[in-house]
């Protein structure tokens, strides 16, 4: 496929699922919102440079962008996509993984200041000063933060480290893994961090408190992402260069069964990349940047059960029941 070549997908309806899906398109610098009955973009404005992850409000009010390209978390509202807040970090900060706490804070990873953000609630009745917190780490890109906001996690890709941040005293803790740890999940209980390293092929179990090695286990090609299903009891890897995902079980920490979703011969015509679950954990969304889609893949029986078509280049993704 050339360059600038785009697989033109037509919004098919389901009448087995329901919810909103928003899309960060970061070659066309804009936010869309597909209906998730439909399978339609109902809704497509203009964002910032580059954005990358997504977050929804715990009230599901608003969604908040990282801008990769810039240096702000821009936050807009989920019915109109009106951008309501834009929260500078700073000269060379972007941002990229972002969390929405169920507190109300928002967790970022500003990259090019090697640190983290804590965003205190951006509506509260007096505004509260952000905290930064330093992780001396090269490419920072992807966060994951405990649910009692004890901690925070980092993986830098370009230190080839995880990092652990203790959000109450400041301190950090990093520990190599893997060749360019990129994907991370921590478990629903806390119990267990996973990371994904796309350049060595693997994803690896850690202690979430002592950062030690667990289990290791060889995964597709390139495990970009890896995320944990809501119910807990699997993770998933998003392996770019074969067009498939990885199915981990827990308990076990082996690799249970692949999923193909374009396979090899596509993989580069559609060039995967961001997971994530539907809360009910029936499906699983892949943007897959290249063609301009998201594949939707019915976990179960790992049928891709529809493309839903994006803006130019989306990645970053965000749910909302």
């Amino acid at each position: 496929m050339a360059p600038d070549e785009r697989i033109e997908t037509e919004p098919v309806a389901s009448s087995d699922v329901t919810g909103t899906l928003f899309v960060a398109n970061k070659r066309g610098n804009t936010l869309s919102k597909i209906d998730l009955v439909s399978g339609e973009e109902v809704l497509r404005r203009d964002s910032c440079t580059n954005p990358h992850e997504l977050a929804t409000s715990p009230d599901q009010k608003h969604v908040a962008l990282a801008c990769y390209g810039g240096t702000t978390v821009d936050i807009f509202k989920t019915d109109t996509l009106e951008r309501v807040r834009s929260l500078n970090l700073g000269e060379d900060a972007r941002p990229h993984g972002i969390v929405w706490h169920e507190s109300g804070d928002i967790y970022v990873t500003a990259e090019g200041q090697q640190a983290i953000y804590r965003l205190p609630d951006p509506f509260p009745a007096v505004s509260i000063a952000q905290s930064r917190y330093e992780t001396g780490k090269q490419g920072s890109h992807m966060i994951a933060v405990a649910p009692d906001q004890s901690a925070a996690w980092t993986t830098d890709l370009g230190s080839k480290t995880v990092t652990r941040i203790d959000l109450k005293s400041g301190s950090v803790k990093s520990v190599t893994v893997g060749e360019e740890p990129e994907g991370i999940s921590l478990a629903p209980d806390g119990s267990a961090l996973w990371v994904s390293a796309r350049g060595s092929d693997q994803a690896f179990e850690l202690d979430p408190t002592t950062m030690e090695v667990r289990n290791t286990v060889e995964t597709g090609a390139f495990p970009l992402r890896l995320s944990i299903r809501p119910q807990g009891d699997v993770a998933v890897t998003s392996d770019l260069r074969d067009g498939g995902l990885t199915v981990i079980d827990l308990k076990s920490a082996k690799v249970i069964r692949t999923i193909a979703v374009s396979g090899p011969e596509e993989a580069q015509e559609r060039f995967q990349v961001t997971i994530l679950w539907s809360d009910d954990g029936r499906r699983i969304y892949v943007a897959e940047t290249a063609s301009n889609t998201v594949a939707e893949v019915d976990y179960a029986s790992g049928e891709v059960l529809r493309r839903l078509p994006t803006g130019d280049g989306g990645d970053g993704m965000a749910i909302l029941p």
